[in-house]
Parts: C-alpha cells; structure tokens; sequence
C-alpha cells in the first residue's frame, strides 16, 4: 500500500522509509526538502494521493512557546484536512512518553494539542509515545548546560535506539488503527544523569554531569517516573553499551 511519511527524511522518517520499502510497499518520503510543506499546504494533496497510511514523524524547528503550538496545530490541520479529501484510512502520529504528565513544558502542550486534534479528527488513527532517543544525549546534554556543568535531576530514563523507534512505528503503520495509543521504551532504565554522563564521556566531552532535584527539562519539572513508559509498553532490542559502540565505531 502507499504510505507517506511526513517528515520522512529526518532522523525516523528515513530508517522508516526504509522499512516500509523493505516490506514491499510504497513508502513515499514527504518532507519541505522535497516539495512538501505541512504548515503551508504545499504539496499535500498530490503527494496523498492514492495513499491509504499517513505517517506523521515531523517535529517542528523551534521549541519556542509560540512557535512550537503553531507548528503542531497549523501542521496537524492541514495534514488531517488533506487526508479527508484524499480518502486516508488510518493517520499515525509519533509523541512522546510523558506528555499527559509534563504539562509545564511547552513542547509538550504542543504535543497534546497535535494528538487532541489527531483524535477528534474523525480519522482512523495510531499514536505511538517513545521515551527519549540515545541518539538526542549530546542535544540533551545542551539544553541541560550551565557554564561546564549539565544540570540534571535525577530521575529514572528508558532510552531507546531511534531504529527500535522506526521498527515499532512501521509495525502500527502496516497493521489496523488502533484509535489509541502505544508506548514504546528501551530495555534498561537509567538515572538520567547517569545516562547523560556515561553517552557524553563515550565522546570525551569534558563537561561534569551535575545531580540537581531541581534542575528543568523542556521547561517542566520532572517526577522519578515522568520519563519511563508503563508496563505494557513494547520493548526495543538495542542496549546503551551496544549503540555506544557502534556510535563511537562509526565516527
């Protein structure tokens, strides 16, 4: 079947792509660099045409409070809207674990607006909440950053493997709507600022790894469990140890 994948040359988008390729369907990768542009419109009725699946792996470009609503709101309108008109039977949509609790953080608002919209749309639809990717450590470690100091609480983490995320979201996009939501999580839990210091010093980054109860994430304080999927989540295969190797390998 045709399945486009919003967001489909990012960092999920392309291993899922790639997948759904491998599956033997037509996995048609939409994103602005290929003339498709969910906050405009542009592109959006031709590349849906014939499309049975949506997948919508986007993420928007600022996390400022303002931008970040607008980008999920006006991108999610018009990504439903075209697939009323084009006949699309089921809308997946990637979100994160936690969402419902972390309501301080302005991303994750704009999260919750995205899947309240995905929900009343009419349209059959899937969302998926993973726990935070190994492969956001450094970017993680950034915002978390004061002077040489990262600044975390410490909280339980499920990290997962960004190619156990894209295997879970191909399964939901080639099976029935599930009209609700699944959770995917890596296998090991972590204190986050133990996951933190062991993936910046992989990289023989200097920066000392401070535990601080009151430190933010996004924007939003953080409870020992806000991090961690529920127990019926589905589980990927990928260990910290073995991506750090093949990170560091691969460099």
């Amino acid at each position: 079947m045709k399945i486009v994948v919003i967001g489909g040359t990012g960092l999920i988008g392309s291993k899922l792509v790639a997948k759904l390729t491998a599956r033997g369907h037509e996995a048609v990768a939409a994103a602005p660099n290929t003339g498709v542009n969910t906050l405009t419109g542009e592109g959006l009725e031709e590349v849906l045409k014939g499309a049975s699946t949506v997948v919508d792996v986007s993420n928007s470009p600022s996390f400022e409070e303002k931008a970040v609503m607008e980008f999920f709101r006006t991108s999610t309108r018009n990504l439903l809207s075209q697939e009323a008109k084009a006949g699309v039977t089921h809308h997946v949509a990637l979100s994160v674990v936690g969402t419902d609790r972390l309501q301080e953080s302005p991303y994750m608002r704009a999260k919750l607006a995205q899947e309240t919209l995905i929900e009343e749309s009419g349209i059959p639809y899937s969302i998926v909440h993973a726990t935070q990717f190994f492969e956001f450590v450094r970017s993680i470690a950034d915002s978390a950053t004061v002077g040489n100091q990262v600044r975390l609480a410490p909280v339980f983490i499920q990290p997962i493997a960004a190619e156990d995320v894209a295997t879970a979201v191909a399964k939901v996009a080639v099976g029935r709507p599930l009209n609700g939501m699944v959770e995917v999580a890596g296998p090991e839990r972590f204190r986050f600022d133990d996951f933190i210091r062991r993936g910046l010093g992989s990289r023989n980054d200097s920066r000392e790894v401070v535990v601080d109860p009151n430190a933010p994430y996004f924007g939003t304080t953080l409870g020992e469990l806000s991090l961690i999927a529920s127990g019926d989540a589905r589980i990927g295969e990928m260990r910290f140890d073995d991506w750090l190797s093949s990170a560091t390998t691969s460099r």
